[in-house]
C-alpha cells in the first residue's frame, strides 16, 4: 500500500467526479432543451416508486439529494404540468407525485434525447467498461453504508413500451456506433 498514491488518487477522483458531474449536467441540459438532466432523472424515481406512490422523500433518496432540492425539481415539473402533486392519504405531511399525460409525452421525447446524449458521451465505452463504471459508482455511492436502490429494478411497462424501447435501443446503438467510427478514423 502506498499512502501517498492513495491520497493523490482519492483527491484526483473527487475532483474528476465533480468536474464530470458538472460537465454532464451542462451538456445534458442542452440536449434536453425543455428539461434539465436533474428533472429528467426524477422520472425514473417516480416510475420506480413502490406501489406507484412517489413522494418528495422517495425522490430525494433515489437522487441522493436533499428533500429541498427534490421539492424544487418537483415544483418546476408541476409548473410545467408534467407532474400532479396531491396530498397523501396515509401521511398528511407527505404528497403523492404522479406523471401527467402531458408529462408522459414530454418525458418520452426527452428519453429519445437522453439516449442520444448517452450514445454521444459513452461512444468509446465497451459494455465491459460501462459495467465496470456502474459497479464502481455503486460502490462509491455506498460509502456511507446506504446503497442506491430502485433504478435497476424493472418498471411496470405499458402496452407499446416494448416497441418504443426497441426503437430507442436501435437508435442508441446506431448513434453510438456512428460516433465511435467517427472518432477512430
Amino acid at each position: 500500500m502506498n499512502a501517498a498514491q492513495d491520497i493523490f488518487f482519492t483527491h484526483q477522483a473527487l475532483a474528476a467526479l465533480f468536474s464530470v458531474t458538472n460537465k454532464l449536467q451542462m451538456r445534458g441540459d442542452k440536449y434536453l432543451q425543455d428539461l434539465t438532466i436533474r428533472q429528467m432523472l426524477a422520472v425514473p424515481a417516480i416510475i420506480h416508486a413502490p406501489d406507484g406512490k412517489a413522494t418528495i422523500s422517495h425522490i430525494a433518496r433515489q437522487l441522493g439529494t436533499t428533500k429541498q432540492s427534490a421539492k424544487q425539481i418537483v415544483d418546476a415539473l408541476e409548473r410545467k404540468n408534467y407532474l400532479s402533486v396531491t396530498p397523501s392519504e396515509l401521511d398528511k405531511r407527505a404528497v403523492n407525485i404522479t406523471i401527467t399525460p402531458e408529462g408522459a409525452r414530454a418525458f418520452s421525447l426527452c428519453a429519445e434525447r437522453t439516449d442520444e446524449f448517452l450514445a454521444d458521451i459513452f461512444h468509446d465505452f465497451t459494455t465491459e467498461d460501462l459495467k465496470a463504471l456502474w459497479t464502481m459508482l455503486q460502490k462509491l455511492y455506498r460509502f456511507d453504508g446506504i446503497a442506491q436502490e430502485g433504478f435497476d429494478e424493472p418498471k411496470n411497462n405499458h402496452p407499446g413500451d416494448a416497441d418504443d424501447m426497441l426503437r430507442h435501443h436501435q437508435n442508441f446503438i446506431k448513434r453510438r456506433s456512428k460516433n465511435h467510427a467517427k472518432n477512430h478514423h
